[in-house]
């Protein structure tokens, strides 16, 4: 797998002991969005400091499709992270599009 650009807000993680790319594209933001329900004046920080199991994993799963993946193979690898995995790379997909 090709490293990150970080120019473009990719990160790269490892997820079940698989290397991934992960970019907070728009796309995968929309998703994100829609995923937590976000609706007009709702913030996301606010709103991703209380989020369930199965949205870390829609969350995770986004990012991964804005770094290059299709949605399966994405499914599957945000599923097969840890708990630790998942939430680090969540972290560093949101910071990596922070500083691009």
């Amino acid at each position: 797998m090709v490293g990150a650009n970080g120019a473009r807000g990719e990160v790269m993680a490892t997820l079940g002991g698989e290397p991934a790319r992960l970019c907070l594209t728009l796309g995968a933001l929309a998703e994100i969005e829609t995923t937590l329900g976000i609706e007009e004046g709702v913030r996301l920080a606010e709103r991703l400091k209380t989020v369930t199991a199965r949205q870390v994993v829609a969350i995770l799963a986004s990012l991964l499709k804005g770094g290059g993946r299709d949605e399966a193979d994405a499914i599957r690898l945000a599923a097969r992270a840890t708990p630790d995995e998942a939430a680090r790379a969540v972290a560093e997909g949101f910071a990596a599009a922070a500083r691009a």
